[in-house]
Parts: C-alpha cells; structure tokens; sequence
C-alpha cells in the first residue's frame, strides 16, 4: 500500500518530526509498504521530492491510500491535520480531530481527568499577567510547561519563587497558555495503547535518566535515559498501570494509538500524567520500544496501524450517500 508520511511541520518539534517520519518510511518499507514522504516546511509548505504538494478533494494524497501524519505538537498533533484531511476523505493514522485536539491542551485534558475521578497531580494553568502568588497552593517545587507542546520543549523545573518567574517567561515563548504542575516523587511509568475499538496496552515501562528530571535532551540523546521493561513494579500495579491506559485512551475518544505517561509513587499510587496522541517514532522513542518489548516488531507495529486507520476510515469517516 503506498502511504503518505507528512513529517516536519510549523511547531518547536520540527525536528523530532522529520526524524520520526523518517524512521516511519523506513519500517513501512519494511512491512512491505510504499512510504511517501510529505515534508512540511516551517512556514506550512508541502512538498514531496522538492515538489510542491496540492490538496484537493479525491479521497487520496499524491496516489497514497493513506496518510500517516508524523507531526508533533501544534498544526499536525492538535487535530489542524486531521480535519483537513477528513474533510478531502483521505484515511489516516491516528486520533481524530476532537481527541488530537483536546489531548494536546494539557490544561483541558487534565479538566476532564479531574471530572472523571482520574488520579493525577496538582496542577493549575496560567497566562501571562497572572501573578505568581496564585499558584502558592501547588507548593515548590514544580514545573512548568507551555500547555500545547509536547517532546518537553519549553519546560523547566522551579524551586524558588524568582524560578518560577523565570519558568513562566520560558513557557510564554512557545504559548500564552502554561500549566504548572505539582513535582511528583513518583517512578516515571509509561504505557503503549495500540487499537480502535478494543485497544490493547503494552508492557509499562520504566523512564531511568541520568539527569535531574527527564527533559529535552535526556528524550531524544541517546544514552539520556534508559527504558526498564517491564517497570520495576510488582505485577499487580503494572497490570493496573496497563488498565488505567486503556481506559484514560477510550475516555477521550482515541484511536490507533497513544502513549500514556504516569507517575507511580510509593505505595502503588498510580497517577496519569498525560496522553500523546502522537508519539515520537526515533530512534530513542519509547512507544515503538515498549511494543518491541511487548513481542510486536517496528514493521509489524506500523503495518498494524495503517491497517487501523482503514478500519477507522470505512466505519466512521467515509460520507455516507
């Protein structure tokens, strides 16, 4: 099957994209597939073999039966992508508009978390003007993140009041929108969900750094962190980690896939931290890894999702005449 892989993007994960699409092209060739790569420049541009890419609506991209869009963070993992390319009729990898959407607002998917009764750290969300003070419940240490970003772009860790201004400032430059989250002392857990309808979870697994906490270079340098599968957990609490994915990835309304991130502190208390509607696929990404180690390889774990994004497409997004 020829499919399109659109990497790159306009958002601070440019890069990551661009090594995730390439990474993906080489695992559908694998599969048997025919990758097709769609780069899309900073400043929104399509292109495929240096040539400009037209959009229009015949139910297919440059001949591709699908598209697999590797794109991280705003316009590409916020649900932009998704609906232009539901509104031409062309099936894709992935989460549909509302989950990408809602699940790339840090700040609304963990409203709806606390709604539902999920258990998760103190958080509160903040825009520029507000004054310090006001996140004096959430206690020192904590960090800060723009709230529509992810691969820990932006983010930094507070320890004094003069950080946390510093951190907010930081945060301001990649959105007007932060969140500011409660340190937890949790083992840092994470958990692959791969499926429409009846999604299925991985092996948890363990994020060990080096560093202080897991940031931008500990994620993507490799050597930075090292992945423990299964987590050094006892077996009831990582089957409850496994369950907690799967329920917190039917909540919002995903498909295809996700990797769900927690916090397991002491005495087993699980706590979710986040969901990613569209993991990293480098080198040193943990969502391919934690399936590798789960007994499904790259090639078989990409063929899977092209073939879920057909799924997806004949029973809920073809128009019906």
């Amino acid at each position: 099957m020829r499919v399109a892989v659109l990497a790159g993007g306009r958002s601070g994960e440019h890069e990551v994209s661009l090594a995730s699409g390439a990474a993906i092209g080489d695992g559908l060739e694998a599969a048997g597939h025919e990758p097709l790569a769609v780069e899309i420049d900073r400043d929104g541009r399509w292109s495929a073999d240096g040539r400009p890419v037209t959009i229009e609506p015949a139910g297919e991209l440059l001949g591709a039966e699908v598209v697999f869009p590797a794109l991280h963070g705003p316009f590409g993992e916020d649900g932009t992508v998704q609906g232009l390319l539901e509104v031409v009729g062309v099936p894709y990898v992935g989460a549909g508009v509302l989950c990408s959407a809602l699940c790339m607002d840090k700040i609304l998917f963990k409203d709806l978390m606390a709604a539902e009764g999920v258990p998760q750290v103190r958080y509160a969300g903040v825009r520029r003007g507000t004054d310090p003070a006001a996140l004096e419940r959430l206690r020192l240490p904590v960090f800060v993140k723009p709230a529509r970003l992810g691969s820990s772009v932006g983010i930094s860790k507070a320890t004094t009041t003069g950080e946390l201004e510093i951190a907010l400032a930081a945060a301001f430059e990649h959105d007007s929108l932060a969140i500011v989250e409660a340190m937890s002392s949790g083992m840092e857990v994470e958990c692959s969900v791969l499926g429409n309808d009846a999604p299925v979870a991985s092996q948890p697994g363990e994020i060990a750094i080096q560093s202080d906490w897991y940031d931008y270079a500990a994620k993507y340098t490799p050597g930075g962190m090292e992945l423990r599968v299964p987590a050094g957990l006892e077996p009831s609490v990582r089957e409850q980690v496994r369950e907690l994915a799967v329920e917190v990835f039917a909540r919002v309304g995903c498909a295809g896939l996700a990797r769900v991130d927690f916090f397991v502190e002491d005495g087993g208390h699980v706590l979710v931290n986040e969901l990613n509607t569209m993991p990293g696929f480098t080198a040193t990404s943990v969502y391919p890894k934690l399936w590798e180690a789960s007994g499904v390889a790259f090639p078989v774990l990409l063929d899977r999702l092209v073939s879920l994004a057909l799924e997806r497409h004949e029973s809920e997004l073809r128009p019906q005449l």
